[in-house]
């Protein structure tokens, strides 16, 4: 069997629990633009991810704190999967994926960064955007600059 190591994604996870503050309550308290938030909704928020698997990653989270996806409340749950989808109408129109990953990473072993605060990941994918940069060189290429991906992901959002 061949192995494949990403040894900075462990080093991320393991750092997730050093910053001090929630990641997702200071944006939800903070300036959209400086902590690139999309999207703000009744009850959830989209923001990009500042470590994206690919240019217009973004996360879906409850406004309150809550880490067990049992806790969320049926209104949140609701539109935490309608912001989701709005967003991947406004990837659509902006950059036209060809897929998306949507995903939970609920609990440090199932990959989680952010074990206390649930969200949602909406990735968008295209044929032959994976390769072995993150792997083997320690380098994630993105084409566009995060505040640029916000800026027209924003405008794209539907009303």
């Amino acid at each position: 069997m061949e192995r494949l190591w990403a040894p900075w994604r462990l080093e991320y996870i393991k750092s997730a629990d050093e910053e001090g503050a929630c990641i997702f309550c200071l944006a939800a308290a903070g300036d959209d633009v400086e902590r690139l938030v999309l999207h703000r909704g009744t009850h959830t928020f989209a923001l990009l991810n500042k470590f994206p698997y690919a240019s217009g990653h973004f996360m879906v989270a409850p406004l309150r704190h809550v880490g067990d996806y049992g806790e969320l409340t049926d209104d949140e749950v609701l539109e935490l999967h309608r912001i989701g989808s709005a967003g991947m109408g406004a990837l659509a129109v902006t950059y036209g994926p060809q897929g998306y990953n949507l995903g939970w990473n609920l609990g440090r072993v199932a990959g989680a960064g952010v074990v206390d605060h649930v969200h949602l990941h909406v990735v968008p994918r295209w044929a032959g955007d994976t390769n072995f940069m993150p792997v083997l060189a320690d380098v994630k290429v993105l084409p566009e600059h995060l505040d640029e991906t916000r800026r027209k992901v924003a405008e794209a959002w539907p009303e």
